[in-house]
Order: C-alpha cells, then structure tokens, then sequence
C-alpha cells in the first residue's frame, strides 16, 4: 500500500505539472526548420513552456487554453546566433573611457544592447570580451528573465601577451597596473594559469588574442603574439576544463599557429591565406569573418574618432576584407557567423548576411553560418539552430524567403527565445 501511495502520488504530480505547462500555438505561412532544407508552407508550430513540441502542416487547431500566435504569411525560422559581439560597448568611444568608466556602467550598456540584439532576431551570442563580470551579469539577467536579451555565451576578460591587443594600452605604466585585470600571460605554465582563472571566474569560452589588432593601441602590427607552445597550453588546458578557444587573429602565420595548436575558431581571419586555411581545415578549425566589423570601421575613418596608430592599422586590413570567406569557402574551411557588434552599432548584425554572400556564400550557407554551423561550434546542436521537437523554442520571423533573399534578415518582425515573446 505504501508503495502504490508513492506511485499514486508521483503520477498525480506530473500530471499537475503537465497541468500547469503554458501551450502556445504558432501558425506561420512558412517555416526554414533547417538552413539546409527547403522551406516548407504554411504550418502549425507547437511550444511548451521553452521547448518546440510539435511542427505539422497547415493549420492544426489549437488546444483549449493555448496562447495562439498568428504570424499571417510570414517566414518563420530559427533564431539566429552571432558568435562575436561586444555587448558592453559602443561604438566611437575613447580609449580612455576605460581608466574613466566603472565597470557597472558596462552592466547598463549592455542590457540596452542585449535588447537591441534580440529584437534584430539574435537569440544567442557569444560575448567576445569584456570586463571581469559585466557579461556574466548580463547572462544571468537575460537567462533569467530580468532583461530582455539573447542567450548570452560569455568569454569575459581576454587572453593577450603583455602590451598586446587584448591588454590595457596607450597609457602610463602606472595606470596600466591599476586597470590590468590580471589576463595577461608569457609562458605556456602562465597561459595554463590564467585559462584556468577564466574557467574559475565562469568564463564559458576563452578568448585570446592571437595576434595585433585594429582597434588597439598596441602599434606592432598585425601578426602573431603567443608562443606556439603558449598557444598549445591555451588549448590544452580548456580542452581539458570542457571549454573551447576563440582567438582574434588577423595575420596569416598567427591564424596558422593558432588553428595548429588547436584553436576553436579563428575571429576576423582578415590576412588568412591558402597554406592557413589549409591547416584550418585540417584542424577542423571554423572563420568567424566578421566582416560588419569592417563596415563599421569604414564609416568613422578619418572623422577623428580613431587615433593615427589605428586609422594606420585600418587601412592595412581594408583591401583584403571578404577575401579569407571566399577562399575558406572553396577550401572547404566552415564559415560561422559573428559581426563584432560594438564596433558597429548593435541592432544591426544582420547586415553581415548580405556580405557573405557578396564573398562568396549562398544564401542557404548564409543562413546555416548563423543557425546550424554556428550551432555546432557552440556544441549546441541539439539545443539550438534549427526548429524541431525537443529543441529550444528559439524563432524569429521576416518577410519574403531568406532563402532567396538575405537581406530579408535584416528587417526581423518577431522573436520568441526560450519559449519568451519579445518586445
């Protein structure tokens, strides 16, 4: 009898919690439940709380109680991920802001920014840098409900060699000491350290930086600044703490390096030629070409917002911008998704869809660069990137065909992440 009553109770339990469930029911003129599918008509999409539970043509009628969503002829699709934004800053900004700015005010920024990334029918992104723990206070905040943003993968503070981009530079030493937040490192034990005090901190990715980069103003150029044994230590040791390794990497030798000890992915890839590709594909290592973050730059060249060390750097990458995306295309590198936002403004991450198809990528790579591919470098595939029973309730929908026509992205009508509507 004792054990019937425990039966009893359990059963009377999760019927309870069946009972209390919130159904909402989706109908849409056209749903892209794959990037590499056709899309199918009009449709009927069942969520549960904050999972899809059901997908079935035409238009099935809803169960009692249901919320019903009716998105007329629109497209519906998975939300979209961009894997390189910088929701804690905006673009223009002076350097020194960061000896000026605490970093609570990073907090505020970021969650108008977390808002504005939504709303543009980002679900997910991966926080590319930031202070200590303004991203993951934004992570908490979205995940939770508090703030309206996507899913937040967060880095936190980057990995740079001493007076590398990454580092505080363009001040006094004795500032530099004040404002260093203790990421930096020289030696493959250091390195080892200090991915194991991100790992500690609740860094979900590491983010070096591999090589010089544009925005910094660390003048040396733009090629490689670890060690290839530091590189190997980088990698090893988040492999080893279940974390991969983004790296910013503009030149061709520091893209090699990195993709050779093992790196994750490649951020920018601005100089990357055959022979680092080459290695890329070997490794299995995907380009994050972010290629908006360019635009962006472009529009403030030369109107004083950048200092002589960075408008000289910028005009190094300019020429070969897009090329790395054409090239990795054909060699069979995969291509994901990610923008940079922050150095343009955000809201706009997907304006970068048009410039991978302008270099090279159709649009049904396009879209699978910021849903499926991106997915899978996340180790999130059976998570998010597609529409299917089982995954999280992550969609977006647009007018007109993605499939045909990218830019039908960059006006987004709807966004639903983890089962929540926006706006």
């Amino acid at each position: 009898m004792r054990k019937l009553g425990w039966v009893a109770a359990v059963t009377l339990a999760l019927l309870g919690t069946t009972a209390n469930a919130k159904t909402m029911v989706i109908y849409a003129g056209r749903v892209i439940t794959d990037a590499a599918k056709p899309a199918q008509g009009p449709s009927t999409i069942t969520v549960t709380d904050d999972r899809i539970t059901a997908i079935a043509p035409g238009r099935v009628e809803a169960p009692p109680g249901a919320e019903i969503v009716d998105l007329g002829d629109k497209t519906l699709l998975p939300g979209l991920i961009d894997l390189h934004v910088h929701l804690t800053g905006d673009p223009g900004g002076d350097f020194r802001n960061e000896a000026v700015d605490p970093d609570e005010w990073g907090v505020v920024v970021g969650a108008k920014n977390a808002a504005l990334t939504l709303r543009a029918g980002f679900t997910t992104v991966r926080e590319a840098g930031s202070a200590q723990y303004t991203a993951y206070a934004l992570r908490r905040g979205t995940t939770e409900g508090f703030i309206e943003g996507p899913r937040i993968i967060a880095a936190g503070p980057s990995l740079s060699i001493i007076g590398g981009h990454g580092d505080v530079t363009g001040f006094r030493e004795d500032v530099h000491d004040v404002l260093d937040q203790g990421y930096t490192c020289t030696g493959a034990l250091e390195c080892a350290e200090k991915v194991r005090k991100a790992s500690r901190a609740g860094a979900d990715v590491i983010k070096i930086t591999a090589t010089g980069g544009v925005l910094s103003q660390q003048a040396r150029g733009l090629e490689g600044h670890f060690t290839s044994a530091e590189l190997q230590s980088i990698a090893d040791t988040a492999h080893s703490l279940g974390l991969k390794v983004m790296a910013h990497a503009h030149g061709a030798g520091g893209i090699a390096a990195s993709a050779a000890a093992g790196i994750d992915s490649i951020e920018h890839g601005t100089f990357a030629d055959d022979a680092a590709l080459k290695v890329m594909k070997a490794k299995g290592t995907y380009l994050v070409p972010t290629l908006m973050a360019f635009e962006g730059i472009r529009e403030r060249l030369g109107k004083g917002i950048y200092t002589p060390t960075v408008e000289d750097k910028v005009r190094m990458t300019l020429n070969d911008v897009g090329k790395a995306v054409s090239r990795a295309r054909a060699l069979g590198v995969p291509v994901a998704f990610g923008t940079d936002a922050g150095v343009f403004e955000h809201g706009r991450n997907g304006q970068e869809f048009a410039l991978l198809v302008k270099y090279g990528l159709t649009p049904a790579e396009a879209l699978a660069s910021a849903t499926t591919v991106a997915a899978k470098l996340l180790a999130m595939e059976n998570e998010i990137g597609r529409i299917a029973p089982g995954m999280s309730a992550d969609m977006i929908a647009v007018a007109g065909d993605p499939l045909s026509d990218v830019r039908a992205l960059e006006t987004v009508d709807w966004v639903m992440v983890r089962g929540r509507i926006a706006g």
